[in-house]
């Protein structure tokens, strides 16, 4: 991290957990906990927790996201959530292009491109998600697929836009897994990320941008991913769910 040039961010996706009123209980412990973190905080909650979230971290160090969002501000779209939608209820962040969505729900490098669009022009910051299989990496082509998936998701942004977004590079093989990139590749790979945003926006933005590391970060890795310098924060998952764990993260990023 160099907190000079950039805030750290570390931001919890929960994923398809917690209802609201587990969430509530978890919220009731982490507003506690990290009361004094010195890095940005969000919650990524699902979409019936938003509501009861922002109500609960209102006024706190606790910034409310959402994990996906529509490119449509309305229509006939069942089951999705417009960026208003999400704006509404609380939020002020959202996860745009996690690897599940690539999988398991269709989602592309040109979806991903017009969710950070819509998320954006509604005041969101989106934390866009980039990164590579494991058959790619033993392939060779990881800066390949991280420089296709950078250029497509910020493509038509300027360098204005480029102050709400957030980059999370996540390893895809190492999500769920139990494996975790080394500081060395998950420094090399965020290193190579914002040498991509520089090719499109200069050198201010790219040192600016906060590149977070999203691949199975805990508490006994933390320190070390955190202590390289173009790893500027985290966007946990599993770890996210349990206060101590969390607070184990935040502390770390706030060193």
């Amino acid at each position: 991290m160099d907190k000079s040039k950039r805030p750290a961010v570390l931001a919890g996706n929960w994923k398809m957990n917690k209802t609201a009123s587990e969430a509530a209980a978890l919220i009731e412990e982490l507003l506690a906990e990290i009361k004094d973190a010195d890095c940005e905080v969000v919650i990524c909650v699902p979409f019936t927790d938003i509501a009861i979230a922002a109500e609960m971290c209102a006024g706190s160090n606790i910034k409310v996201g959402a994990q996906n969002c529509h490119f449509e501000t309305s229509g006939a779209f069942t089951g999705e959530i417009s960026a208003g939608m999400l704006c509404e209820a609380g939020a002020t962040f959202v996860i745009i292009g996690h690897s599940e969505r690539r999988q398991y729900f269709g989602e592309t490098d040109e979806t991903v491109n017009l969710r950070a669009g819509a998320a954006l022009a509604k005041g969101l910051k989106a934390i866009i998600c980039v990164g590579e299989l494991l058959d790619e990496r033993e392939s060779g082509v990881t800066e390949e697929v991280l420089s296709r998936q950078t250029k497509e998701a910020l493509k038509g942004m300027t360098a204005d836009d480029m102050k709400r977004v957030i980059i999370a590079y996540e390893p895809v093989w190492a999500i769920g897994t139990g494996r975790t990139a080394t500081s060395a590749q998950a420094a090399e790979a965020c290193g190579f990320i914002r040498g991509v945003v520089e090719g499109l926006f200069g050198a201010d933005v790219s040192e600016s941008l906060t590149i977070q590391y999203g691949g199975s970060m805990n508490p006994s890795n933390a320190a070390e991913l955190l202590a390289q310098k173009d790893v500027d924060g985290g966007l946990i998952g599993g770890a996210s769910l349990k206060a101590a764990d969390f607070k184990a993260l935040v502390e770390a990023a706030s060193k």
